[in-house]
């Protein structure tokens, strides 16, 4: 038997690949496992970006309270009144996970409201193209999308370098 357990089988994020499909945004409630909590000075527009340029759907909304945003299943934020915000972002960025096939959309919608407000697309050595965006609110967000894997690439290499390998390569020692 052994020690890897194919994390997809519970995972909204759909298998690395040319075809990889986005799930549909979740719409049903359930315990946050984790969320991020976002202060606004200006809810409206807040809710507009992360809408029209992320991607993400208005869960539900306490006026002047707070505005449940989501888009896959445990990507959750929650955007909460706040007199004012950072004049820069923080160096800490957190991160959602997307498809291959969204990552230009995204660049895309978001330049279109904000023209300064994304960084890349970028290919990283751990084998993804990650998208950065500065928020209304000055939050550092990172859409992350896995390229597919190539076991030739010098990313593969690199990984394997350091213990990693894919599921069917190796036992993946204390990285499974």
């Amino acid at each position: 038997m052994s020690d890897y357990y194919n994390a997809f089988e519970i995972s909204p994020v759909p298998a690395p690949g040319p075809d990889a499909v986005a799930p549909e945004p979740f719409r049903g409630i359930y315990g946050m496992p984790a969320f991020v909590t976002i202060p606004t000075s200006d809810l409206a527009a807040s809710v507009d970006f992360w809408t029209r340029g992320l991607g993400f759907i208005e869960l539900f909304s306490i006026p002047g309270g707070v505005v449940h945003l989501r888009r896959w299943a445990f990507q959750d934020v929650l955007l909460v009144p706040a007199e004012r915000v950072p004049e820069q972002a923080p160096a800490m960025s957190v991160s959602f996970a997307c498809v291959l096939s969204q990552i230009d959309a995204l660049a895309e919608a978001c330049r279109a409201l904000r023209p300064d407000s994304i960084d890349g697309p970028r290919d990283t050595p751990w084998n993804t193209r990650d998208l950065e965006v500065v928020t209304p609110e000055n939050a550092r967000i990172v859409f992350t999308a896995a390229k597919e894997w190539d076991p030739a690439s010098k990313e593969a290499r690199d990984l394997a370098a350091v213990g990693i390998t894919a599921p069917d390569l190796g036992d993946n020692g204390e990285h499974a």
